[in-house]
């Protein structure tokens, strides 16, 4: 009787954990979908390189005090090349779809073309860490691209958007590897992700803030539009994403949270039609169908 109990109970443990997980890993996919959202909806209050600034800026300033009082202290030496992932891997890819969704770009299609990701960091790792691409990885970019370029198409046709906006966002995913591919030979010691992040996003806002002023001005606009994008932006878009998406890495595999980010696209091109009007269309179903089959060839290769 009480193996049978003992049983039940590992069975419900079982379940329970399943359905946490799941549930955890929906949260990460909405929440990595709020970035693109959250721009989205900015835009319509105030410039884009004001919107980044002050994303920014509050973001390495909450963060600020755990930096500080948290982990190893900080020195220079190590600083710096933070600085310099932060002005690749948050000024450039942060600017690259914010400018592209704020051209009109539909935010979907911006959500899928920075998800190429895996695909950039393959493509560059043969010039900076001389490592040569394998047959399944230059096929999976080859994939990965067509289904781009399928999705792209139909918005293509609706001639509103000029055309190099569609580079915004391809730029800003080449930054973001690039910043991750120098990082993996950076020889400075590991720093807390806390740290590195609060470094990253201060080094940022100076420099959205010197693109923010030849727009226009610093301040930040004093209504509630701007103000509830901006808090979305840093708790839920960055302090929530980043939280969940080290939370998942505990509990799952990094191939499986890898593969659940996939769906962000898909749930930012719905998430955009539900609030913004944004059309969706049957080539943008069918490129991203076919760029997830390249970039999950792009990842299973990386990872073997």
């Amino acid at each position: 009787m009480s193996e049978l109990v003992t049983a039940s109970y590992r069975q419900r443990s079982g379940i329970s954990a399943v359905a946490v997980l799941v549930i955890l890993e929906a949260a990460l996919v909405i929440s990595w979908s709020a970035g693109f959202v959250g721009i989205r909806f900015a835009i319509d209050h105030a410039p884009i390189f004001l919107i980044l600034l002050w994303r920014s800026l509050v973001s390495g300033m909450v963060l600020l005090p755990f930096a500080l009082t948290i982990g190893p202290a900080l020195r220079w030496k190590d600083a710096l090349p933070q600085m310099l992932f932060g002005a690749l891997a948050m000024s450039g890819y942060l600017a690259g779809f914010a400018l592209a969704i704020s051209y009109g770009v539909p935010t979907g299609l911006v959500a899928l073309i920075t998800d190429m990701l895996p695909l950039a960091v393959a493509v560059l790792s043969w010039p900076v860490l001389g490592q040569a691409l394998t047959w399944r990885q230059w096929l999976g970019s080859f994939i990965g691209l067509a289904g781009v370029l399928i999705a792209s198409g139909w918005s293509l046709q609706m001639g509103d958007v000029p055309l190099w906006a569609y580079g915004l966002p391809v730029l800003g995913t080449l930054s973001l590897a690039m910043a991750t591919l120098l990082q993996k030979r950076s020889p400075t010691s590991s720093m807390p992700v806390h740290q590195s992040l609060c470094i990253q996003c201060l080094s940022a806002s100076v420099i959205f803030a010197l693109f923010a002023w030849h727009e226009g001005g610093v301040l930040p606009v004093l209504e509630t539009g701007f103000i509830g994008g901006i808090l979305w932006l840093v708790f839920v878009a960055t302090f929530g994403a980043w939280s969940l998406y080290y939370i998942a890495l505990r509990k799952s595999s990094p191939a499986r949270v890898t593969a659940i980010l996939y769906l962000s696209p898909p749930v930012t091109m719905i998430w955009a039609w539900i609030m913004f009007g944004e059309p969706l269309s049957w080539a943008m179903a069918a490129g991203l169908a076919v760029s997830l089959v390249g970039i999950i060839m792009v990842a299973r290769s990386q990872g073997s």
